[in-house]
């Protein structure tokens, strides 16, 4: 009777997956990853299902969270599911928020919420930071909900407090900024990056300073990313302490894009502009203006004048400010 009753269930899946859209394939993929499956009627899997779309996922994600998680369409709704979703509700501000972080991460609706999320909202808050932070850490990186508090996040906490980043809070800043970091490895990603920050010449308060305001610099890939860019602005004669201003006050300046985002601004402030490149070392942030959107427009504007400035009195500013610190006010009644 029970080999009978598991085959029922079984066929009975595998007209509802048919009835969703999956291939035959996928089907079986996600019986061999989730043996529960063969168990669980065709009712429950649809309940769940419905469940989900009614808290606003859309239809058409459904089939690529099922088969991350398929284990899903087995949970009991009302003892497990729901009261999940409600308790990660009271996390976030949003509507769509709760629905989002399942998306990207499913399996977080097989989580204890007594066993992981309590014991993980209190570890964050032990660190200082507050409850709503927590709430948007966790929607925005549901990840962290499957990570080892003892193995994995103290690791990391640790290790930011090697860095001297164990003071005022520091360490809180820098997860809230980028919960993705607690996701890395020490040895292959975080340790390797923040030494090459201090082999060209970072010192720690300047390492601190970095992680602070741009932490996801820590977490990305020395070879293909940091040694790059460093060469790059080498080869623009820039010498070891201006890459250090350039770094410190703008760390995504060792990721961007060197073709699509470096080059094309250094080609207009130089080309463009008659500039000389260390001008950007009293002003980094010029990295971060959009050229077309701000620099070329303002640029244009000065010339048309013939007014000078400094790069930061040209782009540090709102548009309103700026056409009033140049006298322009006609000109910013036009662009309105």
């Amino acid at each position: 009777m029970e080999i009978t009753s598991s085959n029922n269930s079984c066929s009975s899946m595998m007209w509802f997956f048919k009835d969703k859209g999956f291939d035959e394939n996928s089907v079986q993929g996600i019986f061999r990853r989730c043996r529960r499956l063969e168990d669980v009627h065709q009712d429950r899997a649809s309940e769940n299902w419905e469940y989900l779309r009614s808290i606003g996922i859309e239809e058409r994600k459904l089939p690529t969270i099922v088969s991350k998680c398929p284990k899903i369409l087995a949970l009991d709704l009302y003892d497990k599911i729901m009261p999940t979703v409600e308790c990660l509700r009271t996390l976030g501000t949003k509507p769509r928020e709760v629905a989002t972080a399942i998306a990207k991460f499913p399996h977080i609706l097989s989580n204890s919420v007594e066993e992981k999320l309590c014991p993980l909202l209190a570890f964050f808050q032990a660190l200082g930071i507050p409850e709503k932070h927590i709430g948007k850490m966790i929607l925005l990186n549901p990840r962290l909900i499957s990570y080892s508090i003892e193995t994995k996040l103290t690791e990391i906490v640790n290790f930011l407090a090697s860095l001297g980043l164990n003071k005022d809070g520091m360490i809180g800043k820098v997860i809230v900024k980028d919960p993705y970091i607690m996701g890395y490895s020490i040895e292959k990603r975080l340790r390797p990056t923040s030494q090459f920050l201090k082999s060209i010449g970072l010192s720690e308060q300047d390492l601190q300073a970095v992680a602070v305001n741009f932490p996801a610099i820590l977490s990305r890939d020395v070879n293909k990313l940091l040694v790059p860019n460093y060469t790059y602005l080498k080869r623009r004669e820039f010498q070891d302490r201006q890459i250090v201003a350039l770094v410190v006050g703008f760390p995504p300046i060792l990721i961007k894009s060197i073709q699509n985002s470096l080059e094309p601004r250094f080609k207009f402030l130089v080309d463009v502009m008659g500039r000389q490149v260390d001008e950007v070392v009293d002003y980094p942030c010029f990295f971060h203006h959009g050229l077309k959107r701000r620099i070329e427009p303002r640029y244009k504007l000065l010339k048309e004048r013939n007014l000078n400035c400094s790069l930061s009195e040209m782009l540090d500013c709102n548009k309103k400010k700026f056409f009033m610190k140049f006298g322009l006010l006609e000109g910013h009644a036009l662009c309105n």
